[in-house]
């Protein structure tokens, strides 16, 4: 990648912070509901968006989850209740495997399925969805997501588990400025700091599963999606393969469908 000023342009952040408040805000009036929950996982999206939320929200009516699971290190849990504590929202700690392995086990065996590590560990993030509407839907609250835009552009979510929300704060911004806008909220510098991981498995990393780091893959989409360069120019103008670009594309094409609803054959009569 050439030596460049970045090509997303610098983010207002007392502004965008504003549009975010307003939409939290709008989105519980409209949906006449009485408040907010939302899983906290000790990283950067979750704090960020908590944050957000207590900033416009009563913290009464905020509750956060933190449902780790045996892959989930011990300073994440520490790091989501430090930061319940100081916004003074409510918080539960639901450890989930006694919850999946029941359910992991059976589909085991009831299949015979030998390759079931994405299966199982798309079951968390499944797992972590059916807690947070069992206790949204007994509190009459909203389910907020932590979902980024770099993330749902290019599926790297679980469809029907931290997908499955009412409501996305951040889902309008890349993940470089979800940064640049917790710097801003101040969010502590131990969960600035963290790699990105998903939890899914031990060591686990985003931009390793991904195969890409999040500023190149922000570039890449900024310049596809906003500017609606095609593939070759967008390679040219950050002076990377075409193939990284490409692969980038495909990525954004094969997870098109965990954006839109179910289709439905249209039945002529």
């Amino acid at each position: 990648m050439v030596d460049h000023h970045s090509s997303l342009p610098k983010l207002d952040i007392d502004k965008t912070s504003r549009e975010i408040s307003n939409f939290i805000e709008s989105s519980l009036i409209e949906s006449k509901t009485r408040g907010l929950v939302f899983g906290l996982s000790g990283g950067l999206d979750s704090s960020t968006t908590a944050i957000l939320c207590s900033k416009v929200v009563n913290s009464d009516k905020i509750l956060g989850l933190v449902m780790p699971s045996k892959s989930t290190p011990s300073r994440d849990v520490k790091d989501a209740v430090k930061l319940a504590e100081n916004l003074g929202i409510s918080h539960q700690i639901i450890p989930i495997d006694l919850l999946i392995e029941p359910v992991a086990a059976a589909c085991r065996e009831s299949v015979g399925h030998n390759h079931v590590k994405i299966a199982e560990a798309n079951l968390k993030a499944r797992m972590r969805m059916m807690l947070l509407y069992y206790h949204a839907n007994a509190m009459n609250r909203l389910v907020v997501g932590t979902g980024n835009r770099t993330e749902l552009l290019v599926g790297y979510f679980t469809k029907y588990g931290d997908g499955g929300v009412d409501i996305l704060p951040i889902g309008g911004l890349y993940k470089t400025e979800v940064r640049s806008i917790a710097k801003h909220l101040e969010v502590p510098q131990k969960i600035l700091d963290k790699e990105p991981t998903a939890g899914l498995w031990p060591g686990q990393t985003d931009e390793e599963e991904l195969g890409i780091k999040y500023k190149l893959l922000d570039e890449i989409l900024y310049i596809l999606t906003e500017k609606k360069m095609k593939e070759k120019e967008t390679a040219e103008k950050l002076g990377i393969s075409l193939d990284e670009v490409v692969r980038v594309k495909m990525m954004m094409l094969t997870t098109e469908h965990k954006l839109e609803t179910p289709p439905i054959p249209q039945i002529v009569r």
